[in-house]
């Protein structure tokens, strides 16, 4: 179940906020110029979909995302547990950082947790299958797939060179709560 928890940036102990319902997700994250969407798939996609399956799955939203915002380029991402080189993913994306675009994800199936330092709040993200969630340009935030990760994802970006990272240098996501 997709979820929102935020906390103050000094106190990661008790969170000052935390719901499930999509909507008051949205609305929590669209305050903050964060986008969170639900998508459906115009069709099954099976067990172990192709790349190319899922994004003809999704090609209508993806299709309006270009028209509405201008991205230029997206693909699939998948990450197993078996993925040898899973524990340095984890690591590097678990640095905080920035981009100088939007990060556009969608979760096709699995999950994986958004951590958004904004202000003087960290907000995560716990997104799952049929989540959508565009992070702005210039927001600090991590990423925790988990010890195990078990996702797949649509990235959508402005820069057709792909994910490009700014990292901060600051410590803070190794307060905060992390997946599995």
């Amino acid at each position: 179940m997709s979820a929102l928890t935020i906390f103050s940036d000094n106190d990661a102990s008790q969170p000052t906020w935390h719901g499930t319902d999509a909507q008051e997700i949205a609305r929590q994250l669209s305050a903050k110029g964060v986008r969170f969407e639900r998508w459906q798939a115009d069709q099954a996609l099976g067990d172990n979909p192709t790349p190319n399956a899922v994004l003809a799955a999704y090609q209508r939203a993806i299709a309006t995302l270009v028209a509405e915002k201008g991205y230029q380029s997206w693909d699939v991402i998948s990450l197993r547990a078996d993925n040898p080189q899973k524990a340095a993913l984890r690591e590097k994306f678990l640095s905080e950082h920035t981009h100088g675009e939007d990060e556009v994800r969608f979760f096709v199936e699995g999950a994986g947790l958004f951590c958004l330092h904004i202000g003087n709040e960290v907000y995560q993200v716990l997104c799952e299958k049929n989540d959508l969630i565009s992070v702005p340009a210039g927001t600090p935030h991590w990423f925790d797939m988990g010890s195990e990760p078990n996702f797949t994802a649509i990235r959508i970006f402005d820069n057709p060179e792909g994910w490009i990272a700014q990292f901060t240098g600051s410590s803070i996501a190794d307060g905060y709560p992390r997946l599995a």
